[in-house]
């Protein structure tokens, strides 16, 4: 099993004839994606790799079926529209690669999908990757890399930085960790699902054993991971890193999503948090794959 994308789900990619669109569009169907269209306005008739275009999400919907997740590709300021539109046709799930969406277009987007029982990853995400099975976004780069670097398996991988979602995922995978699902849930401050609204997905999901959770300062999501396990609502082990610890009050550290004020977000503050829930908090990157294989042991 897996969360959010297997071989089984219907994938569009909105704004498919573009470089970016076009180029991941490749590699998710390379790896065995099961992406049925693309979406352009004025570019119907069109064939990017195989893969049939259309003007709108609704008439990719009624040309090639039920659509499951739609991954966009859209510039930073079309993003709220192509999101709405998706959402008003029937995707229940959306990955919002571009960085840089305007603050109140990413709010109004998530008020959006409320309304209508849908969900999205990101903005700012190289999106979700469930090893052997399908990927969404760009994670990996090219289909032969991504088989390479990121093998099924027990754990499953949250991260907030694009980055690390990457180097944690293919250091596991030399440990002899394989992974269920690998999520950069994003970025940048709002975005869709959080760290513990992926967590109580790999709660009901079987192939999962133990979460790996990489964390920055900024935000109260390590936190609101810490009450989901001390609750119960979480039951399966958590090894968490949390970045930032040199960075004083104020501190912007890479993203928008990363800001210290005073002591909310802080490293001392998500640390003492996670550790209070009885989740295994390790000091180095290179602690996180011993801690790993050894809850994996115990459980």
């Amino acid at each position: 099993m897996a969360i959010l994308v297997d071989q089984t789900k219907t994938v569009i990619v909105q704004g498919i004839t573009g470089r970016e669109g076009s180029a991941r569009a490749k590699l998710m169907k390379d790896y065995g994606t099961r992406l049925v269209a693309g979406v352009t306005p004025g570019k119907k008739g069109a064939d990017v790799h195989g893969i049939p275009v259309y003007d709108s999400v609704a008439q990719a919907w009624e040309n090639v079926g039920p659509i499951d997740i739609s991954v966009v590709f859209i510039p930073a300021p079309l993003v709220k529209n192509a999101a709405m539109e998706a959402i008003a046709a029937g995707v229940k799930l959306l990955v919002l690669i571009p960085d840089r969406v305007p603050l109140y277009d990413a709010m109004e987007i998530a008020a959006f999908a409320r309304r209508y029982g849908a969900g999205f990853i990101g903005p700012n995400t190289l999106g979700v990757i469930s090893p052997g099975k399908a990927l969404l976004g760009m994670i990996g780069g090219r289909a032969a890399s991504a088989r390479e670097w990121f093998q099924p398996g027990p754990v499953g991988v949250i991260s907030r930085s694009g980055g690390m979602t990457s180097a944690i995922s293919y250091y596991l995978t030399q440990a002899g960790l394989g992974q269920s699902t690998i999520v950069h849930v994003g970025g940048d401050a709002v975005i869709g699902m959080r760290e513990a609204d992926v967590l109580r997905q790999f709660e009901e999901d079987e192939a999962t054993r133990a979460v790996v959770l990489f964390g920055e300062i900024g935000t109260t999501q390590e936190e609101e991971v810490a009450a989901l396990v001390k609750e119960g609502k979480f039951t399966k082990p958590v090894v968490a890193f949390v970045g930032g610890k040199a960075a004083k009050s104020g501190t912007r550290f890479s993203h928008a999503g990363a800001i210290v004020e005073g002591k909310r977000g802080s490293h001392e503050t998500k640390v003492e948090a996670l550790l209070d829930a009885g989740c295994r908090v390790v000091n180095t990157f290179e602690e996180i794959f011993a801690e790993t294989a050894k809850v994996l042991r115990e459980t």
